[in-house]
């Protein structure tokens, strides 16, 4: 099966060198020429545009910051679907939208095209190291399809559903993820304010009932100085008033999800999109008149 590889950014980016670091063959486009340089370097065949690599490819995995751009990689001018041969897969790993995945699928469905979803969490280190998650979205044979693809990036491939329920799970997941992150902010403040030493106190959490991502990960970096720039607040913003946005369309309230988006978006219009997501322990600093991370 040929593969093509679509947005080669930093999570794309690390995924497409993961399957090239496993021997996959794959064809690669990005806007940048220099990550497609970079790329090329790893073994990957550069693609003169998107048509020309849906015409040469069988699957063609995305990953992109949002539905909008997936949509444009896929319908624009000269985009995916000019080149797309009926039976051809189309795999989107962005964090996206599932109502938008699902009308894409409809119109390319109209063209013999098929089309999955299949976002990953973990970041790049995870794919760098092999152990990223990826949630599948799909029937049964289009997950026996992609499988043996997924399987060169990680052995944690995960079949969650029909179209839509990879994305589904990741915003879920998202959500999850940001709430813990500003309440281990929050109550750290408290701790550092009353006293506690941060290491020692973040060293605690981590053995404790509170551990979570943010403690085993995080904390002692940022508590050192180290703000590791690997996801924007742009993205987990845009994660988490997906995720709302979803809940409020299937009729199920978010009360702590609506009050974590509203804490993203007060850090987007203090730090900026390009910023990374933990300059939120900067605001609950700010708000407690404290200081935790160097």
């Amino acid at each position: 099966m040929e593969v093509g590889y679509v947005g080669l950014g930093m999570m794309g980016g690390a995924i497409a060198r993961r399957m090239r670091v496993n021997k996959l063959a794959l064809r690669v486009f990005d806007l940048a020429p220099e990550r497609v340089s970079a790329l090329a370097e790893a073994g990957g065949v550069p693609a003169q545009n998107l048509r020309a690599l849906a015409s040469a490819s069988d699957m063609i995995c995305l990953c992109l910051p949002t539905s909008v751009e997936v949509r444009a990689a896929i319908f624009g001018e000269d985009g995916l679907a000019a080149g797309l041969k009926p039976g051809s897969l189309v795999v989107d790993m962005t964090t996206g939208d599932p109502l938008a995945t699902k009308a894409m699928a409809k119109e390319l469905a109209a063209k013999g095209v098929e089309m999955i979803d299949a976002p990953v969490s973990g970041g790049p280190t995870g794919a760098a190291a092999g152990t990223l998650a990826i949630m599948v979205g799909g029937t049964a044979a289009q997950f026996a399809k992609v499988k043996p693809v997924f399987e060169k990036v990680s052995p944690n491939v995960f079949h969650v559903g029909d179209l839509g329920a990879g994305q589904t799970t990741k915003l879920v997941n998202n959500l999850l993820a940001a709430g813990c992150r500003a309440m281990t902010f929050e109550v750290m403040t408290l701790a550092v304010k009353n006293g506690l030493d941060p290491k020692i106190c973040a060293e605690v959490l981590q053995k404790s009932s509170g551990r979570n991502a943010t403690t085993e990960q995080t904390l002692q970096r940022l508590i050192a100085g180290d703000f590791p720039n690997t996801f924007s607040i742009g993205l987990m913003h845009k994660d988490v008033r997906l995720a709302n946005q979803l809940a409020q369309d299937t009729g199920v309230p978010m009360l702590l999800g609506r009050l974590v988006q509203e804490l993203h978006l007060h850090a987007l219009n203090v730090h900026g999109a390009s910023a990374d997501s933990n300059m939120l322990i900067r605001d609950f600093e700010a708000y407690s008149g404290t200081r935790i991370a160097k």
